[in-house]
């Protein structure tokens, strides 16, 4: 079981195939883990590790992965931990696919290392739309599943940390005049339900310079569409 140990983090990370690396950031919320990813339309380890380098991990307290729970806690210490995972496996330029809060991630590594993201594709992306107590009740779920191996983390730390992380406007951690800056190419699957609304898929593929959106992804019927679509997206980003 491949595990990277940065300080007191422990990351579980999977690779799969050769070629440019893909970084997958998974499905789940708080829960974001490889194991996501076979709950989904379709898996993209499957269909992309014949032609990359797929780097799919556990985000910290999520599946295999542990981490503290600190008060300071918020969207960088993510982006910190995917990037020293990729710096720990020798990886410089990549490319990014998330689904879910993969969205936000996504946006935090480009805003972080815009040179090192070749690309990205987001799927059904989170965002605040009249939803945020939502976002609140799925910490304190996750939360309530960490209290009693963390008896040392307080109450007051646990609120912070989840205002941290969905106390915020439009994807939570980045802006709207940031996206719209974002040259990086980003290829939008819509998003259609309570945590996934449509607004925050349509605003990001309107907002960002570089950005394609498709509407129909999920049902069978179009999904080998949908899956052509990522497939070409990538091969045209992949440096030479």
């Amino acid at each position: 079981m491949p595990v990277f140990k940065r300080d007191d983090v422990e990351l579980y990370y999977e690779e799969h195939g050769m070629g440019f690396p893909v970084l997958l950031i998974a499905p789940g919320g708080m829960r974001s883990a490889v194991s996501f990813w076979e709950r989904t339309p379709w898996n993209p380890i499957d269909q992309l590790a014949p032609h990359y380098r797929v780097i799919a991990m556990d985000q910290r307290n999520a599946g295999k992965s542990v981490a503290p729970v600190r008060p300071t806690d918020s969207w960088h210490v993510y982006t910190a931990d995917q990037l020293a995972l990729l710096d720990h496996l020798g990886i410089d330029r990549f490319h990014v696919a998330g689904m879910c809060i993969g969205g936000p991630y996504i946006m935090g590594l480009i805003q972080a290392a815009p040179r090192r993201v070749a690309s990205a594709v987001v799927f059904q992306t989170i965002g605040l739309d009249d939803n945020r107590q939502a976002f609140f009740e799925m910490f304190d779920s996750w939360a309530d599943e960490l209290r009693p191996t963390r008896p040392d983390v307080s109450g007051a730390t646990w609120e912070s940390f989840k205002k941290s992380m969905y106390g915020g406007d439009f994807l939570f951690n980045v802006s709207r005049e940031f996206v719209s800056r974002c040259q990086t190419p980003l290829l939008v699957l819509l998003g259609n339900d309570l945590h996934h609304p449509q607004s925050s898929s349509r605003e990001v593929a309107a907002l960002a310079p570089n950005a394609t959106l498709i509407e129909l992804w999920k049902e069978p019927e179009h999904q080998p569409a949908a899956k052509k679509a990522v497939e070409e997206f990538l091969a045209k980003h992949t440096p030479r």
